[in-house]
């Protein structure tokens, strides 16, 4: 089965909120005939065109290769959070890499949310930036946890952006009983993100790179130039960048071995009064809980609730989605029992054994970053800036990144995906008990 068009029209974007009124990009048709380039950039998301984007300023000649819509896949579907950290938390990173490269990998994470905040101040990027997430605790036995962990963001790392919010304080914050404290960080924030998506394409074009929508590479061919076949043309690069995530397929199994699709699904509401708005959040932040499938939520410009929780790891989406998602949407938040849903959608993310996204020098010439794990939007869009590093000799952030252990998923090809929806479903328990 094949992700790109189990549950979507070739070249369509999903029937989504983000999707609605957004201007297509111009000059983006299918490649055609023989091409050659500096580098060829594979996948058209956050960190495809920002790859294209930063090889373009610094002079390369690039083209991007899309098999679908440019944030046709994760990058113009997801929650639009822009998180501070590495999708694994400082503690966990310590054990894992040691206390020095944890320091690193902190800082490459600051950099990510300050990009994305720089980026969004261009104005061929049409998406505000708003500050502020919350974590949320949805069992008391996390909460000492939050708290311990934001003072020593403080006290190990600067880091005085984040405070603990007691359960009195997050009620008067996030207007639920759900939950039993948490953290403010307002150093993050949320963004539209297919707006976003478009806005550094279209940047990229102004810097000069060639983007073509419909064009999907079905033959990889390795060598000191790579040759890339899609169905109407070919390219001959002598530098690959591979930003496929979620919709890698086969196309380099090598990389499939470390990374493993899986499905989220999201609701919009109708758009709600200021009220009603603040009867839900008090100020306009986004919020995301502890539970392992995260429930998050924030709103849009124009006040709709946009609320992502549930997953599921076969290839097809629920039939209905809408349903699907209001019910985590009611048990947080009663008072939407009667909100209508006007849009409900689902996408394809990619995820690693441990949560950390998998950066891969696969040859000198060819280079993967995938596997973001849900915390995509910053730092996908840095690995684009990181890989034009990296190709211009100035690999120190990529290897970083790269040098961080993401484990292959057990049993091969054939037993990864029941072994994960095991795994998945074990936790999904956990976070009910």
């Amino acid at each position: 089965m094949d992700f790109l068009t189990a549950n979507d029209n070739s070249g369509t974007y999903p029937g989504s909120f983000y999707a609605e009124g957004i201007e297509p990009l111009a000059d983006c048709g299918p490649l055609e005939g023989a091409q050659s380039c500096d580098v060829c950039v594979v996948g058209g998301g956050f960190t495809g065109v920002s790859t294209a984007l930063h090889l373009a300023q610094r002079g390369y000649d690039v083209r991007l290769l899309e098999a679908q819509r440019i944030g046709f896949g994760a990058s113009g579907r997801n929650g639009g959070q822009v998180g501070q950290g590495q999708r694994v938390d400082q503690d966990a990173l310590e054990q894992m890499v040691g206390t020095q490269r944890a320091r690193a990998l902190w800082k490459i994470a600051t950099q990510s949310v300050d990009l994305v905040r720089e980026l969004s101040q261009n104005p061929l990027v049409r998406a505000d930036f708003h500050p502020g997430i919350a974590h949320t605790d949805h069992r008391p036995r996390y909460a000492p946890e939050s708290q311990a962990y934001a003072e020593k963001l403080q006290a190990d790392y600067d880091y005085d952006h984040i405070r603990y919010l007691t359960r009195e304080e997050m009620r008067e914050v996030v207007k639920s009983d759900a939950y039993y404290g948490g953290t403010l960080d307002t150093q993050s924030g949320h963004i539209h993100p297919l707006e976003f998506a478009l806005g550094l394409a279209r940047m990229a074009q102004d810097a000069g790179a060639h983007l073509h929508e419909m064009s999907r590479v079905t033959d990889i061919r390795r060598g000191d130039t790579v040759r890339l076949v899609t169905d109407q043309g070919e390219v001959q690069a002598k530098y690959l960048v591979l930003a496929c995530n979620g919709y890698l397929g086969d196309l380099m199994p090598e990389v499939g071995r470390h990374v493993m699709p899986i499905n989220n699904f999201i609701a919009a509401t109708e758009p709600l009064s200021i009220e009603a708005q603040r009867d839900i959040l008090a100020d306009n932040i986004a919020v995301a809980d502890s539970k392992f499938v995260v429930n998050y939520f924030r709103f849009s410009d124009d006040g709709r609730m946009l609320f992502g929780g549930t997953e599921s790891y076969g290839y097809r989406f629920p039939r209905d989605i809408a349903a699907k998602v209001r019910v985590p949407m009611v048990e947080i938040f009663p008072q939407l029992r009667d909100a209508r849903i006007d849009y409900a959608w689902g996408g394809t993310l990619a995820i690693t054994m441990n949560r950390m996204p998998h950066f891969q020098r696969l040859a000198g010439n060819i280079l993967s970053m995938s596997g973001f794990s849900g915390h995509g939007v910053a730092m996908g869009t840095l690995a684009g800036q990181m890989a034009a590093e990296a190709i211009a000799g100035q690999g120190e952030r990529f290897d970083i990144m790269a040098d961080v252990p993401t484990p292959r998923f057990p049993g091969g090809a054939m037993l990864r995906h029941p072994l994960l929806v095991l795994g998945m479903l074990w936790y999904g328990l956990r976070d009910r008990i």
